[in-house]
């Protein structure tokens, strides 16, 4: 958290906040944050004086295009960003700050600390770093059935875990992978090249509905996440099983189970997804 939809979100929110303004100097308050460069000094001069053109999302990345480079941000697990006036006081936690011309600041919090922020000159940003490595978008027109059906054949990695390997398909988290899978009534261990062509397709089909709809609602909400300007997510409020361990199945009222698969929590309806 957040995953695809809430990264989604964010971008859009900034998107509009941000581009078009200049940064005239950034603080660094905590600088592990930075990973590249590896020098910090060198990553606030890099920085300073370039204008943001753009912000875009790459799997649960946010991209800032400016003049020379690209600023890529992960926000992990509770990271934020939110746009503030010069007078405003400084939260606790906040660690990054983009100081813009226009006397607005650009602040970036997080109380986990796991975030990070990598700068690559244009045209480098897919091709060494963080986003080097990543799997197909599950929004884009590009990612079809035949697509996925590729993807799993012949796996014999249980497919909840396969869904989230970003080198497979990029954005899906635990939230999305199980309402993904209750709603092909699918169950999270069965092996994904077993899957039969009529389930491939309808699987298809519940990740591109889940995350578009997820993203029409800002998100999940689920702990802290807010987007860029201080807004919850709504899309927590039509969840059917993740988080609803012990309620009735909105299809059969059988009670929602929880367990582990690959390390994560994982919900499903026993009847609706049996194994």
């Amino acid at each position: 958290m957040p995953e695809l939809p809430e990264v989604e979100t964010v971008v859009r929110t900034l998107g509009g906040l941000v581009v078009g303004k200049q940064i005239e100097r950034v603080s660094v308050l905590l600088p592990r944050i930075i990973r590249t460069p590896d020098d910090v000094e060198e990553f606030k001069s890099q920085l300073a004086g370039q204008t943001v053109h753009a912000i875009k999302r790459r799997a649960k990345f946010i991209q800032f295009f400016l003049d020379q480079d690209v600023l890529i941000s992960h926000l992990r697990m509770e990271g934020r960003y939110g746009l503030y006036q010069a007078e405003e006081p400084v939260e606790k936690h906040t660690h990054v700050i983009f100081y813009f011309t226009d006397g607005t600041e650009l602040r970036y919090r997080d109380v986990r600390q796991f975030g990070t922020m990598d700068v690559y000159p244009l045209g480098m940003e897919t091709t060494t770093g963080p986003l080097s490595k990543l799997g197909v978008e599950p929004l884009d027109e590009s990612f079809t059935a035949d697509v996925l059906r590729r993807l799993l054949k012949d796996r014999p990695t249980k497919i909840k875990p396969l869904l989230l390997n970003q080198e497979c398909i990029v954005g899906l988290g635990n939230i999305y992978v199980d309402e993904s899978l209750f709603k092909a009534r699918i169950h999270p261990e069965r092996p994904a090249g077993k899957l039969t062509k009529k389930q491939v397709d309808l699987l298809h089909e519940s990740i591109v509905a889940t995350l578009s709809e997820a993203v029409d609602q800002g998100g999940s909400s689920i702990k802290s996440y807010v987007n860029g300007q201080g807004e919850m997510g709504m899309f927590q409020q039509s969840l059917m099983v993740y988080g609803r361990k012990d309620e009735p199945c909105v299809n059969c009222g059988t009670e929602i189970v929880r367990f582990v698969v690959g390390g994560r929590g994982t919900h499903i309806c026993p009847v609706c997804q049996k194994k």
